[in-house]
């Protein structure tokens, strides 16, 4: 069955998206490093302190977007993760908004 498949040529849109998902999962790496170095410096400051939780969603973010580009192409597919790791994101989205606005309101002073 494998034989079958790599047999297949590829479509130049197959090439297109392929490319596409590559350079979006490098750039989310690259994020994901930004991501990191910059959540030593949230730790520092208080008024930083909901960056912790936006950090966190662009590296859950990146590591979303890395699976896919292998899920295109086809080395490996988890789908349910489909449904979870977009969730997590928004729920870290979430998190850092009423962090955000509890800091605005000074209950972190």
């Amino acid at each position: 069955m494998l034989k079958e498949r790599c047999n297949l040529p590829l479509s130049t849109y197959d090439w297109f998206y392929g490319t596409i998902q590559m350079a979006a999962a490098v750039l989310s790496i690259i994020a994901a490093y930004i991501a990191i170095s910059m959540f030593k410096i949230s730790k520092q400051k208080k008024m930083l302190r909901a960056w912790k939780y936006l950090l966190a969603a662009l590296f859950v973010f990146a590591v979303e977007e890395v699976i896919g580009a292998i899920a295109v192409f086809g080395i490996y597919r988890i789908p349910y993760l489909t449904h979870l790791l977009p969730t997590a994101i928004l729920a870290l989205l979430i998190a850092a908004l009423v962090v955000q606005i509890d800091i605005n309101r000074g209950h972190y002073d």
